[in-house]
């Protein structure tokens, strides 16, 4: 078996990892070529990672012009808990205010709590300039250096 089969993470590891509290690199493609990388939190629309950001943001822009994407979920401090997850694929736009809202709770309920009647408001109002972009994976690359048992 290949070092790289011995740390690849099964599709319910991936699941549970992406589930967790973690911050993604989210990568387009600016105008020249060159990657564009910005940190996101994230969440889930119908299953897929799920992001929002301001309508005019660059990430969008670059996307409207080519839809390709790269995501990056990892964590780890030493090389024994190196552990991590790449998406690759599409982001697809999402403009109307229903997905734009369900992303944006899947967000906030992730990283602030639970979504409540304090919170759906301005949840609401922070979505108003906003779109979503749902992540549609075409493939994963996953590793957690912890399955190597500190033989490295």
């Amino acid at each position: 078996m290949s070092r790289r089969d011995l740390i690849r993470m099964t599709p319910d590891e991936v699941e549970a990892f992406l589930g967790g509290k973690h911050t993604m690199n989210v990568a387009t493609l600016s105008p020249s070529g060159q990657p564009h990388l910005v940190a996101m939190w994230y969440g889930f629309i119908d299953g897929a990672p799920a992001l929002w950001t301001y309508s005019r943001s660059q990430k969008v822009m670059n996307l409207r012009r080519d839809p390709r994407i790269t995501c990056l979920v990892e964590t780890g401090d030493t090389y024994d808990t190196l552990r991590g997850v790449e998406l690759v694929g599409t982001g697809t736009i999402l403009e109307d205010a229903a997905a734009i809202t369900q992303v944006g709770q899947s967000v906030y309920s992730r990283y602030f709590g639970v979504v409540d009647e304090l919170s759906r408001p301005i949840v609401e109002r922070m979505g108003a300039k906003r779109v979503a972009v749902r992540i549609d994976v075409v493939s994963v690359v996953s590793w957690d250096h912890a399955k190597l048992g500190g033989v490295y």
